[in-house]
């Protein structure tokens, strides 16, 4: 038996490329086209082994989408250390989308269980995407951040298109899980619509800053502000 995250539905995969961001930063010169190029190349890689199933999808794409903004927050902080200068508030927002990304990952745990290969998937890729992305970082922190504002592009893609699933009925709209009606202070009716909707609008909040981070580092001014941010708890622990 084909395993069908390996094989996914053809129309599926038609779907996920036809795709375009509502918010797209035209890349200028060789840095901004690395950076689109390679979010393309991992777009693929993520249409091809999860299409339709978002669920899972987030699972594993949010344990990278969280990695950036610890590798940024981390070298930002050793530098405002050696340099002892300030940071232009640049590690807390680094180390807020950090966390703001974790509490993506733990709230799609509790809706879509990963299986055990999707688990080793998520440990392969963390630690090469981790390596990976540091030494990006250290290299061209410009090219760094337009690669986040790229892959946050791609995620506001992915969640409008679960959207799509859960209006159509392919999706079900199961009751919000505890984890986020606390983070989000959502109320109890809350649905997992409810929860999509303040997830992709995280993602779109977090495509302008890192795109902006990237203007910035580039000397060009910043197309739009950001995005709203959705209102958070400050308590995060899993607990109740």
């Amino acid at each position: 038996m084909v395993n069908s995250i390996l094989a996914p539905k053809s129309q599926a995969l038609a779907d996920e490329a036809a795709a375009e961001p509502a918010v797209h930063h035209k890349p200028a010169g060789f840095s901004d086209r690395f950076a689109l190029g390679f979010t393309k190349l991992l777009r693929v890689a993520a249409d091809t082994f999860f299409a339709k199933r978002y669920g899972h999808r987030a699972i594993v794409l949010e344990t990278v989408a969280a990695v950036p903004g610890m590798v940024g927050a981390t070298v930002n902080h050793l530098t405002a250390l050696r340099r002892m200068c300030d940071d232009d508030g640049w590690i807390r927002t680094l180390m807020e989308e950090a966390e703001n990304e974790r509490m993506h990952l733990m709230t799609f745990v509790q809706i879509a269980q990963p299986n055990l290969f999707e688990r080793l998937v998520i440990i392969g890729v963390q630690w090469v995407f981790y390596i990976g992305f540091f030494l990006l970082y250290l290299i061209s922190k410009r090219t760094a951040h337009r690669v986040v504002g790229y892959f946050e592009e791609e995620a506001v893609i992915s969640y409008t298109l679960y959207l799509k699933e859960i209006d159509e009925g392919r999706s079900p709209n199961v009751a919000a899980p505890a984890i986020a009606k606390r983070y989000w202070k959502l109320p109890e009716t809350a649905t997992l619509r409810d929860v999509v909707l303040v997830v992709r609008a995280d993602e779109a909040h977090h495509r302008d800053v890192n795109h902006g981070f990237a203007s910035k580092l580039a000397g060009l001014p910043i197309d739009h502000p950001a995005a709203p941010y959705p209102p958070h708890a400050h308590d995060i622990r899993l607990a109740e």
